[in-house]
C-alpha cells in the first residue's frame, strides 16, 4: 500500500489489515483509522479517532508540530478510504 513517489515509502497490507482489526477490536468504539507518516521515526503510526470531526482536529494538531503528516483515513467497518 501507499507505492509511488507520492509516498516516502509503502506500507505492508498485513500491518494495515492488523491496524483495522486493532481499531473494530477496542473497547473505546473508534470508527476510523487513520494512516499518519512519522518523519522523525520514518515510520507509518495508526492513530483510531471516534468521529470524522477529530479527523479535522488531528490535520491541524499534526500541521503545528510538522512531525507527522496524515496519508489517509479509513472507516474501520467498510474499510472505504474517506480522506
Amino acid at each position: 500500500m501507499f507505492e509511488g513517489s507520492d509516498f516516502p515509502r509503502s506500507l505492508d497490507e498485513e500491518t494495515f489489515n492488523l491496524w483495522l482489526e486493532n481499531g473494530r477490536q477496542s473497547k473505546i468504539g473508534y470508527n476510523y483509522l487513520l494512516i499518519v507518516w512519522d518523519e522523525y521515526e520514518s515510520e507509518y503510526r495508526a492513530v483510531y479517532v471516534e468521529n470524522r470531526k477529530e479527523i479535522g482536529s488531528y490535520e491541524n494538531y499534526k500541521e503545528s508540530t510538522g512531525r507527522e503528516s496524515l496519508v489517509a483515513a479509513y472507516d474501520l467497518y467498510s474499510e472505504s478510504r474517506i480522506a
